[in-house]
């Protein structure tokens, strides 16, 4: 059942998780200054959303999951979950949200349905409506549903973390790096499965250091940088922040220079037999360039664009390289 239809009887909330002005700042310890993690942060996540909030290490991000999930109190400003304070209405705003924390912090003498049974216990769900089976059957876990968790490989005890994060049925699911350190297999495999709770109607939020995988799977992304929201917008409108393209032309014969229709694009010889032109689509048409080619009587044999992805305006915003690079291969 989706996450909404579950929920028909009462006014679902705009956005699944809000933050106004939430701050936190850790005191002085240890003869260390006082740190501000969060200033002021400001984030609408819309529900139903597959929304990324991406930042280097010691940005915030931690910070903000652990308040939103009761772990860590806020300095001031606030914070809701499925339009429940995380203050005032604690217990309604823990019951709304699951975590799949980067750790893998299982107790490794229980077997994965006891402790999804465990789990489900702590969110007060009664043995009649826990659905153990059907959540190990749908994270790949059936066969080994009565082994103990030590004996699971890691790829299985991350499946385990995404299973206890889903017994009470939250409609908003928090993934926190849930693919570091993971083969591309279970990669594809998880990604299958959290895409289609998204589409039932769970909100998941995604935090990851493999900015290709969140450029191919989130709608929405937030950037965050030393406790401050740099952007905070749809994908297309964040990737369209650099309005560059690359273009490189294979022609069919060695050219000694740049042929003169193709000057006035700036046109660049990458050797006798490539062509680069770098160009902002908002003033310059591809076709414009294609025409200038004929112009000059030249054959294209081949041409490839590149435009701007994801890595490049975390670049510009952070001025941070990402920590990790994801492989070739599509996530999913």
């Amino acid at each position: 059942m989706s996450q909404e239809g579950a929920r028909r009887d009462v006014e679902l909330p705009a956005y699944a998780v809000e933050t106004k002005a939430l701050t936190k700042i850790y005191p002085t310890r240890n003869r260390q200054p006082e740190r501000k993690a969060l200033d002021a942060v400001n984030l609408a996540i819309p529900r139903g959303s597959f929304f990324g909030l991406l930042g280097p290490n010691g940005a915030g991000k931690s910070t903000i999951i652990n308040i939103l999930a009761g772990l860590v109190r806020k300095t001031s400003g606030t914070a809701s979950v499925w339009g429940y304070d995380t203050v005032t209405q604690e217990r309604m705003a823990r019951s709304s949200i699951g975590v799949v924390p980067q750790e893998l912090n299982l107790d490794p003498f229980f077997t994965p349905r006891e402790l999804l049974d465990v789990q489900a216990g702590m969110y007060g769900v009664p043995k009649r409506e826990r659905r153990t089976d059907e959540i190990l059957t749908a994270v790949g876990l059936t066969n080994m549903a009565d082994a103990y968790a030590r004996t699971l490989s890691g790829g299985m005890r991350r499946r385990l973390l995404v299973a206890k994060a889903l017994v009470h049925s939250p409609p908003i699911l928090v993934l926190d790096e849930p693919t570091a350190g993971v083969d591309i297999e279970l990669r594809q495999q998880l990604w299958t499965y959290v895409t289609g709770l998204n589409a039932s109607g769970v909100t998941v939020l995604l935090t990851t250091h493999y900015l290709e995988e969140a450029q191919y799977l989130c709608d929405r992304i937030a950037i965050i940088d030393r406790g401050n929201v740099v952007a905070n917008e749809d994908k297309a409108s964040l990737l369209a922040r650099l309005d560059g393209k690359v273009l490189t032309v294979t022609v069919g014969r060695d050219l000694d220079q740049v042929p003169a229709p193709l000057v006035i694009f700036g046109t660049e010889m990458k050797d006798a037999r490539h062509l680069v032109f770098r160009f902002q689509p908002s003033r310059t048409n591809v076709g414009a360039i294609l025409d200038g080619i004929r112009a000059a009587g030249i054959e294209v044999v081949d041409l490839v664009t590149e435009e701007a992805d994801l890595e490049d305006v975390f670049l510009r915003l952070t001025h941070h390289p990402a920590s990790t690079r994801t492989p070739a291969k599509a996530p999913i």
